[in-house]
């Protein structure tokens, strides 16, 4: 599994608009990161996602967390077991 996480976090970070991507566990221990997301950044990442879940009456639904600015977003999801963030410049 985990050459296979190397490559997905490889091939997210061939869209050039992508500058950041990481991936944790419910913990919010780093799985996998690439660019601008980092170790630091995992238990951030991992509280977002849990929070924005708590918001969701359908307890199958996971919503996607959107923090804008004016230089990007980071755009936060949970699939599973994993979080997923992914930093995009602004185009």
């Amino acid at each position: 599994m985990e050459s296979t996480l190397e490559q997905h976090l490889d091939d997210t970070m061939k869209n050039p608009a992508v500058v950041g991507v990481l991936c944790t566990d419910q913990q919010g221990h780093n799985l996998g990161s690439r660019g601008s997301l980092s170790d630091e950044h995992g238990g951030v990442v991992s509280v977002l996602a849990k929070q924005a879940a708590a918001l969701i009456k359908d307890p199958t639904d996971s919503p996607t967390v959107c923090l804008e600015s004016e230089s990007g977003n980071i755009l936060v999801r949970s699939h599973g077991n994993i979080t997923v963030a992914v930093h995009k410049i602004a185009s």
